[in-house]
């Protein structure tokens, strides 16, 4: 992700990962799995998430690659001790696993990026 820096601080946890059979999923992808997590920003900056990158792999190796702008339509700007909290899904045909990354910019314009910890996303039985 060249040029891009970790900032102390800025970090993501997954606060919950839920199979939801009522969201809309696509014939190939039949399993809708809902996640909720939250960009903690306890860094001294102040950071402005600009997009995102998920890679989602399942048991049979292949990958669905997502970047886009933003977070959920919004590019949230987190000051120091500021949290920002969403939900979104994913839908998949064999378990897997998430993860990725955000991308963002502090104050003085440096490029920062933060991990998306790996999640599960199990296929129900």
């Amino acid at each position: 992700m060249g040029d891009f820096i970790e900032l102390p601080g800025l970090f993501v946890t997954i606060d919950k990962v839920v199979h939801m059979p009522q969201l809309d999923a696509p014939p190939e992808r039949p399993y809708p799995f809902a996640y909720f997590l939250t960009i903690h920003n306890e860094s001294d900056r102040t950071v402005t998430i600009k997009g995102r990158k998920w890679v989602v792999t399942d048991e049979t190796g292949d990958k669905l690659v997502v970047e886009a702008d933003g977070v959920v339509g919004k590019t949230p700007r987190l000051e120091s001790g500021q949290s920002f909290t969403y939900n979104s899904y994913h839908t998949i045909l064999h378990n897997s696993v998430a993860e990725g990354a955000y991308l963002g910019i502090d104050e003085e314009g440096n490029k920062i990026v933060t991990r998306i910890p790996r999640f599960e996303l199990t296929v129900p039985e």
